[in-house]
């Protein structure tokens, strides 16, 4: 959690909720950031910087992984 990456990440993701965003729009923020992270490095963070629980961020997780597979899948 000490990398300046996943600090970022947290940091926006706090901005994020500041502004009245939701959780899900602070973790679909973050995820690209932190993405080559370890699923519990992402875990935690998605905790800290988008206030979600450890079962939230673990969907949030899996969700943000799917759609960024998805994306690439799509892309030319």
């Amino acid at each position: 959690m000490s990398k300046p990456a996943i600090k970022k990440a947290i940091a926006d993701g706090k901005a994020l909720i500041a502004e009245g965003k939701t959780k899900a729009d602070a973790a679909r923020a973050m995820y690209p950031q932190i993405s080559a992270e370890s699923k519990e490095t992402i875990i935690a963070a998605f905790v800290e910087g988008a206030t979600l629980t450890p079962k939230g961020a673990q969907t949030y997780w899996y969700n943000c992984r799917r759609r960024a597979s998805k994306e690439k899948k799509s892309a030319p």
